[in-house]
């Protein structure tokens, strides 16, 4: 997000912001991406899971890009196992097993 210009980031980010109020053009992914849900800010796409942790709805947004790239490298991502080490390693942060 740092490369981007003020405007588009100010954009992204109240996209973002948003999310905890379940606004913006948000849509789960489909195949081997169902996991993840996708928020649309013009030609941005933001990647992030969702899920429930002590009865809280927790939302990690981790990763964002223009839209011609943002599912092919996503897709890479998951085939060398590197989400899920950030995973690991934050469950393992929390001190969650």
């Amino acid at each position: 997000m740092e490369s981007l210009s003020p405007e588009p980031r100010r954009k992204l980010w109240r996209g973002i912001k948003g999310l905890s109020r379940g606004k913006g053009d948000i849509k789960q992914l489909e195949g081997r991406l169902a996991p993840y849900w996708r928020l649309r800010v013009e030609r941005m796409r933001v990647i992030f899971d969702q899920r429930s942790e002590k009865g809280e709805r927790r939302l990690v947004c981790f990763f964002a890009e223009h839209r011609a790239t943002v599912y092919s490298v996503l897709e890479q991502l998951l085939a060398s196992g590197l989400i899920e080490e950030l995973k690991i390693a934050r469950s393992q942060s929390r001190g969650n097993p």
